[in-house]
């Protein structure tokens, strides 16, 4: 639920809707994998020391609009069922508005999760198809005695999360007057990739479930009622560069003599899956399953450019009994890691394109969802690593944000990987959906202590908990 404004907010509102200026009046027909991920709003802050100029926000997203003519499009239903994105430029929602609040100290130690939708214009999912609603919000907050927060929301059917940051990092780059290569918007190349294989292509997928008639609504339900139940705590801590550093040495030690080699992400995201498996304390022969989010533009043997914008996510999932995952090395379980990543093959996304592309055809692809997301209450640990992604770069003449955060998650074992500030470059931000009731287990500095175990004595960062505690 929305925050309610102050007084203060409800007399300085100023809301206008922002516009291109010229309209091509394509319609671009969402791909198998926009409409797989449903017509939900992916909303993100960004916490800035200095003030930020709305008149110079909206003049330089105006003109990024021309490039991105889906952003300020509308969501239209065509006659087969299938949905279209109309770029009929009926603009983006800009708000703004002054708080009665200084900028709070955020980082690490201090999220912005509780609160954080009183920095973010809330928009119906359910009134998106065929309805004047728009794909993109913009609230920009202007803090008592100086900074600002820009809080974002897009529809997760037009761009997934690096395609949403490509589009941020653009009118980053617009507003500065730097020069950004042109999105392409052909959502054709998703259709082509299924071609090649579609003669036989096979009618399962390792990945994806065709759910049950009501499986889906009984999971989506769940979802929702663990939302308002408040059943899980995010969770936040800080790994420095040094400490990841330390902590890849450790891995790559493991895998002496091997010739094999692990990254610091690989070491990372084992780490974590080693930590919170032992925290999960499931029995000794239950498979323990890590899913693994990667990007297929990357994979994809070049059929998909790197400038195509649109949801281009596939996912992993390795997986071993919790006795062994509690028992392997670090380098060991870095190693599965990276193997899940590298099961990313052409052929893979060629096959997974098809497999979608039948669904569709069928009439099956509602009922559609991701396995490691159905089993995410029972064996899956799910990673979502944006170590890579601009967060931290998007200046818009005031600097770069000193926070960045998203809201709570709403359900469990979900892990967001994010990159550190500028002050602290090189290190990551892992911020962590876990249930309620291992708040006070995590409590214990002997948890802190497993977390930051490859920390200097004395340099570890605290775990952080931003959102309502177990019994509070």
């Amino acid at each position: 639920m929305m925050a309610s404004p102050t007084a203060t907010e409800s007399e300085t509102k100023r809301s206008t809707t922002v516009r291109a200026g010229e309209a091509s009046g394509d319609r671009i027909r969402l791909s198998v994998y926009d409409m797989l991920i449903g017509l939900v709003y992916t909303p993100r802050t960004f916490f800035y020391r200095e003030t930020l100029d709305g008149e110079a926000l909206r003049a330089s997203l105006s003109r990024t609009l021309l490039n991105f003519p889906m952003v300020s499009g509308r969501m239209k239903k065509d006659p087969d069922g299938r949905l279209s994105v109309l770029c009929d430029d009926s603009g983006v929602r800009f708000i703004e508005t002054h708080a009665s609040e200084p900028m709070p100290d955020h980082g690490p130690h201090h999220t912005a999760k509780k609160g954080i939708n009183r920095y973010l214009s809330q928009v119906n999912p359910l009134q998106v198809v065929d309805g004047d609603t728009p794909l993109f919000t913009v609230k920009l907050t202007h803090m008592k005695g100086g900074g600002s927060v820009l809080g974002v929301s897009m529809n997760h059917a037009v761009a997934d999360g690096s395609a949403y940051m490509r589009f941020m990092e653009s009118w980053s780059k617009e507003h500065r007057g730097l020069g950004y290569p042109a999105p392409g918007h052909d959502r054709g190349i998703i259709d082509a990739l299924a071609a090649p294989v579609a003669g036989d292509a096979r009618p399962d997928n390792d990945h994806f479930t065709v759910t049950k008639r009501g499986r889906k609504s009984a999971y989506v339900a769940r979802i929702l009622l663990s939302s308002i139940a408040k059943v899980t705590t995010m969770v936040t801590t800080r790994f420095t560069a040094a400490e990841l550093a330390t902590m890849k040495d450790a891995a790559m030690a493991d895998l002496a003599g091997t010739e094999r080699w692990v990254s610091t992400n690989d070491a990372l995201t084992a780490h974590l899956w080693k930590v919170l498996g032992a925290l999960r304390d499931r029995p000794d022969t239950s498979m323990e399953k890590l899913g693994l989010l990667a990007d297929f533009r990357a994979f994809g043997g070049g059929a998909v450019p790197d400038g195509y914008w649109g949801n281009t996510v596939t996912n992993t999932r390795p997986g071993m009994p919790a006795a062994e995952l509690r028992a392997r090395p670090l380098g060991e379980v870095a190693m599965a890691v990276r193997a899940g990543y590298a099961e990313n093959t052409e052929e893979k996304i060629r096959q997974e394109t098809a497999f979608l592309c039948a669904e569709y055809e069928a009439g099956r692809l509602k009922r559609i969802l991701p396995t490691m997301t159905l089993d995410k209450f029972e064996n899956t640990i799910v990673i979502n690593n944006w170590s890579k992604l601009p967060f931290y770069s998007l200046d818009f003449g005031a600097g770069t944000p000193f926070w960045y955060d998203v809201p709570a998650l709403p359900t469990p074992w979900t892990v967001l990987i994010a990159p550190t500030p500028a002050d602290e470059p090189g290190g990551r931000d892992v911020h962590m959906a876990v249930p309620r009731a291992l708040v006070q287990t995590l409590q214990k500095q002997s948890w802190t202590d497993r977390f930051h175990c490859y920390a200097d004595s004395g340099e570890a960062s605290a775990l952080t908990f931003g959102s309502p505690k177990a019994g509070g």
